[in-house]
């Protein structure tokens, strides 16, 4: 652990330290972000720093964070997405450690606390993530995300992962909002990519995972993710190019990080989900793109059994109901 990372008690032993940043990207929030900045404000460990990045904002968001005052800092920046705008805020961070929320999310009031209180339990650790809520709350529905049942199965009694890439083929994958990251990791990762149109945070949590692959989590949820956000960007930027080119990119760095042999059950993990959700639209026309680029990370009869149904694209497309309701006995991958 780093010097700046550590304070000195009276009995001169060295212990670690945590100064925690919160950092806030914002665009078009106005609605959403007093509620985001709240959540971190009520906190039972108090964060040392908050920083909105507002990206280039059209609306109110920016006068909504300023009624908050000196609680927190505002950066405003042209709209460059957000990759661009955490950067933002990782780099001009004092605290050694970073705590991420969406603007349209919030945070249980004893989130920070928990985790402050896990990192100490294992000083080893540079990252620790924890389960969270998803919220529908216009249709009052609220429910918690990885099963902890099998999450506590597959701890078998821990409160670590030994390797993120096996949590997250067996789906805890860690969302943003949970995340409590060493600043210095974050920074040798590379930080965020610009440009990363999908998967930006998996993009950054796999790069972190080639060099620090034990990663800290909580059982408990300890945030929220409201769902139904408008222009989210999870409903935007669907094009299969996006996932091949993350996947050919991450098998890459994983061989070149001594990582392959588990990295590539993620990766196959990856393209089977997008072909999965690929036949709920018109990307079903373009499932054979990915079978031709990604097709080596797949077993054979899954192969032939896709190809099969993209015969007739338009046809399994209208026929989706019905097979959905067959398939437990039709066993297709969809």
């Amino acid at each position: 652990m780093s010097q700046d990372s550590t304070a000195i008690l009276s009995d001169g032993k060295r212990t670690a330290s945590y100064k925690i940043s919160v950092v806030i990207p914002a665009y078009n929030s106005g609605r959403t972000i007093r509620r985001a900045i709240q959540s971190v404000l009520n906190q039972t460990r108090s964060a040392d720093e908050v920083i909105i990045v507002d990206d280039g904002s059209s609306d109110d968001t920016a006068e909504q964070a300023a009624v908050f005052g000196e609680q927190m800092r505002l950066i405003r920046q042209p709209n460059r997405g957000a990759s661009v705008a955490r950067n933002a805020g990782i780099t001009t961070a004092t605290g050694n450690w970073i705590a991420f929320l969406d603007a349209d999310d919030e945070w249980v009031p004893e989130k920070l606390r928990l985790q402050e209180e896990h990192l100490k339990r294992h000083p080893d650790l540079v990252w620790t993530m924890s389960n969270y809520y998803t919220c529908r709350c216009d249709h009052d529905h609220e429910q918690v995300v990885y099963d902890q049942g099998r999450s506590a199965a597959l701890l078998n009694g821990k409160d670590c992962y030994d390797n993120y890439f096996d949590s997250y083929q067996n789906g805890v994958c860690g969302n943003t909002n949970t995340m409590l990251i060493q600043k210095q990791t974050l920074l040798d990762a590379g930080l965020f990519r610009p440009g990363q149109l999908r998967m930006n945070d998996e993009d950054m949590w796999f790069r972190i995972a080639y060099r620090h692959p034990k990663v800290g989590y909580m059982r408990r949820p300890l945030a929220v993710y409201h769902r139904g956000v408008l222009n989210s960007i999870v409903k935007k930027h669907t094009m299969p190019e996006l996932v091949i080119d993350f996947i050919h990119r991450h098998l890459k760095l994983a061989q070149e990080h001594g990582c392959s042999d588990t990295f590539r059950p993620v990766a196959r993990a990856i393209t089977k989900m997008w072909i999965h959700r690929s036949w709920e639209d018109e990307r079903a026309y373009k499932i054979r793109l990915i079978l031709r680029e990604l097709g080596f990370l797949l077993p054979t009869g899954y192969k032939m059994a896709v190809y099969l149904l993209t015969v007739f694209p338009g046809l399994t497309l209208r026929c989706m109901p019905m097979l959905r309701k067959l398939n437990k006995w039709l066993k297709l991958p969809l």
